[in-house]
């Protein structure tokens, strides 16, 4: 296994890096560890959908260049890359809940197919883009509801809207790097391009509707019981930092050596990690030191996969990427964010995460 190279990060300095979606949860975050790294930002996105927005507490539009936009129009995808010529591509733009794909499909479809193509072929039209990371999913991968976690290379499908649609753009991923971007034709087409799949990220500055971290603190500031879709599902938790560290140490391994990390990647959390939706909510009430929950589980709600992880074997050995939080830390690190957020500046509370994560990172790597 090669040392998981935090240090690596350090190649992201000066480069001219695109965010889609980097309005988003995730996205903002990833907006805040490059500018720290020193990368040139600029971000393509949608409006934030809250004022209480990780994105806008943390003030960052004053840090890199945003533009506003919809990865489903491809002449404003194409103006984007015309105008900023980057050189390294991280697409996060997405629908992105399971509820949200039922309540609006076309929309979901929409936006996860057409708006991954319109990213994909931008890069096959750019001079300047040389590496390309596109997020996708842990439900891309046709769940048969077992134990053990889901490789790369099982099959992909999709129960719901949004599954379906995250297994159809990670389709069309592979066929683009196939079709264009054939890592074995590297010299010809000078593109490095990967999928990656995490889920069930949790932390700072997620508002989004229908996601159970944001649903109890809602709850818990408006004094209200919270309430649990499907208290018995098992899911592998992972704070929004593993992720996309990984992420970013992919990368940078793929600045380094095109050919032989362009491919697919899961990221995931280490295996006690992966526990029930119930044990999550009640160890966030005992760290945040307030709420109550109760069940309110009902056969007739839309499905949802009841168990899902992610093998993060192919990371770990060829990347030397590891888990760097436990279950406790990855719960402490998101409730610290909430219960500090009204109160400190935002920008700072996720610089402190960041920096700390760095060094248990460091830390681990040197252990």
């Amino acid at each position: 296994m090669e040392g998981m190279g935090i240090k690596e990060l350090s190649v992201y300095k000066n480069k001219k890096v695109l965010i889609t979606g980097h309005t988003g949860f995730k996205g903002s975050w990833l907006t805040v560890w490059l500018s720290e790294l020193g990368a040139d930002i600029t971000g393509f996105s949608l409006d934030p959908k809250t004022e209480r927005d990780n994105y806008l507490l943390c003030n960052l539009s004053n840090r890199i260049t945003d533009i506003r936009g919809d990865i489903r129009n491809k002449s404003e995808v194409f103006e984007i890359f015309e105008k900023v010529k980057p050189e390294v591509v991280i697409h996060m733009a997405a629908q992105a809940l399971v509820l949200g794909g039922y309540s609006n499909p076309l929309y979901t479809y929409e936006t996860n197919t057409l708006g991954t193509a319109n990213i994909l072929e931008a890069i096959r039209n750019s001079n300047s883009v040389h590496t390309s990371i596109l997020i996708t999913t842990d439900k891309v991968y046709e769940n048969k509801e077992w134990i053990w976690g889901y490789r790369e290379n099982d099959p992909v499908g999709g129960f719901d809207p949004y599954s379906a649609s995250k297994g159809a753009s990670d389709i069309i991923i592979k066929s683009y790097r196939n079709s264009f971007f054939n890592p074995k034709k590297y010299l010809d087409h000078g593109k490095s391009i990967s999928s990656v799949r995490a889920g069930n990220v949790i932390g700072g500055g997620d508002w989004s509707e229908n996601r159970i971290i944001p649903d109890c603190i809602k709850a818990i500031e408006n004094n209200k019981v919270i309430e649990i879709r499907n208290p018995a599902a098992t899911r592998p938790w992972q704070h929004v930092l593993e992720p996309l560290g990984g992420y970013l140490l992919l990368g940078a391994k793929m600045i380094e050596s095109p050919e032989k990390f362009s491919d697919d990647w899961n990221f995931g959390p280490n295996i006690e990690n992966i526990v029930d939706v119930k044990s999550l909510v009640s160890t966030m009430i005992k760290q945040y030191n307030s709420g109550n929950w109760k069940d309110i589980s009902n056969d007739n709600s839309p499905h949802e996969a009841h168990l899902l992880s992610l093998d993060i074997s192919k990371a770990y050995y060829q990347l030397g990427w590891k888990p760097v939080l436990d279950f406790n830390d990855t719960v402490n690190y998101t409730v610290e964010w909430y219960k500090e957020y009204k109160e400190k500046d935002v920008y700072q509370i996720c610089k402190d995460q960041i920096k700390k994560y760095s060094e248990k990172w460091k830390l681990k790597e040197e252990n």
